[in-house]
């Protein structure tokens, strides 16, 4: 049922990884956030495809990261225009588009710029301009990714975004894993991380056309809960949820996540 796939596009712009898996008759795609500097989703088909197995008897999932090579000052628009060669390449549109965190933002930008690839659209735990919590945030991480500080970004990350169990559960696992997967080279996270900075969408919102769902967290330490109502009074045809008890890693601990996102693309 899986049917998980590794593979890459070769594109005017580089090399771009994506995975795909599930069999069923809409295609979803999903944009995941500023982790996707640190590590493409290349060899992760069958991991993903497991965590994410309840989406796959009704979709068909693509899950894209950026191009393996990134250019110095590069945006999160221009990051868009990547996802759409992608799509083009592989004759996808009117898809469901899931953005998450930084994805979000580029899936903002897609939905805006290119309007035929987006019928459903959903924005979790994302901004459309920066604020000080973001910038100072990703500040720091750029700070710890000169360093090479990778355990630290990770356990950073993991204070912001999660609650209860999942912090300590995450406490220890960086704790005792420490250096394992840290990437030869942070210039992509450096880049990716320095687009969320840059991202100006908040003008533009009114020109997306499609059913949108946006999903924030009211202890949101890394984008604010108040980012996702920003969007949703933005966007003419757009619902959102509010998980007021959890931040920015809701996608993994709110139990309903995965169930409200399919239930609202299907």
């Amino acid at each position: 049922m899986l049917q998980a796939k590794n593979c890459c596009l070769e594109l005017p712009g580089g090399t771009q990884d994506y995975i795909c898996f599930g069999n069923g008759p809409k295609p979803l795609v999903m944009i995941p956030g500023v982790g996707d500097g640190l590590r493409t989703v290349k060899g992760m088909a069958l991991p993903f495809a497991i965590l994410y197995r309840s989406l796959a008897k009704d979709f068909t999932v693509y899950v894209f990261s950026r191009r393996r090579m990134l250019s110095p000052g590069m945006t999160t628009r221009d990051m868009a225009e990547d996802l759409n060669s992608a799509l083009n390449a592989l004759h996808l549109s009117s898809v469901a588009l899931v953005g998450v965190s930084q994805g979000g933002m580029i899936a903002q930008w897609l939905a805006i710029d290119h309007p035929d690839k987006a019928e459903k659209l959903v924005l979790a735990v994302t901004l459309s301009r920066p604020n000080d919590v973001v910038k100072d945030v990703v500040s720091r991480w750029i700070e710890m990714a000169d360093r090479g500080d990778y355990k630290g970004i990770m356990l950073d990350t993991a204070e912001r975004s999660y609650s209860g169990k999942r912090l300590k559960w995450s406490r220890l696992e960086y704790g005792l894993l420490g250096s394992i997967g840290k990437p030869k080279s942070f210039d992509r996270f450096r880049i990716q991380a320095a687009s969320c900075m840059t991202h100006q969408a908040y003008d533009f919102l009114d020109r997306i056309v499609c059913p949108t769902l946006v999903i924030g967290g009211g202890k949101d330490k890394i984008v604010t809960g108040q980012a996702s109502v920003e969007i949703s009074g933005r966007i003419p045809d757009c619902s959102m949820y509010l998980y007021e008890e959890l931040g920015h890693g809701l996608y993994e601990e709110a139990p309903d996540f995965l169930e409200r996102v399919s239930a609202f693309c299907r």
